[in-house]
This record gives structure tokens, sequence and C-alpha cells, in this order.
């Protein structure tokens, strides 16, 4: 008669955007509507993702719905494990220590720097002769 609660967070890398919804269930895990393992081909990619759940333990506890845009696959990566880690807080709170301990619940500001206008990129400058 209970729906599962369902745990819904944001997660930002760069220009990277990722939408979470978590729901209590066996681990399965969709990426903009492809299969996890599809999604992210390398270990090293899963491992990424999924480090908030071996973090505290609750591997294959969830199933994961995630929507992702924009940036490449690291920033995607970071956008998701921030999600996954705000989502988990929703569930329960005693895990902010370890997601807090870890670095999990902190943003990474890091963007690429605008070119400005009469230069030729960000930080460049054109060439000066003195004579």
């Amino acid at each position: 008669m209970s729906e599962a609660k369902t745990f819904s967070a944001t997660g930002r890398r760069k220009t990277a955007v990722s939408h979470v919804w978590m729901t209590p269930g066996t681990g399965k895990i969709k990426v903009n509507k492809s299969v996890f393992e599809d999604y992210f081909p390398t270990v090293s990619q899963q491992n990424g993702v999924l480090e908030p759940f071996q973090l505290t333990s609750l591997v294959n506890k969830f199933d994961l719905n995630v929507t992702v845009k924009g940036g490449g696959i690291t920033g995607q990566i970071g956008a998701i494990r921030l999600a996954i880690s705000r989502a988990l807080l929703q569930h329960d709170v005693e895990l902010r220590p370890a997601l807090k301990a870890a670095l999990m619940l902190r943003r990474d500001p890091r963007m690429k720097e605008r070119k400005k206008y009469g230069q030729p990129g960000a930080r460049a400058n054109f060439q000066f002769s003195k004579r």
C-alpha cells in the first residue's frame, strides 16, 4: 500500500549538471535511460560514481535513475557523485560525518575562464613588438 520513498537531489561540477532519483532496491542504475555499465565503460569511472555508496556501506541497497547533461565524463561523474551524496543525506542524516570527511558534499566550483576581448584566449595575449 505504501509506496517506497524516493529521494531526489541535484549535483553540479564545472558545466555538468545531474539529477538523481534514489529509491530502495537492488542496485540497478540507469544513466540517461541507458545501462550504467554502458554509459561509464571503465571500472574507474564506475567506482567514481559508486564511491558514496562504498563509503557508507550501502552498495546495492538503492536503485538510481540519473539524468546528466553538460561537461565531459569526469565532470559528469563528479556531478553524479555529489547528487548521490546529497540524496543519501536525505535518507539518513547520520551519514553526514563520513561523507563530509571524504569531501563528498563539496561542490567543485572550478570552471573554464572566459575569453576576453582583444586577446586570443583567457590569459594569453597577442605577441607584443616593441620595435
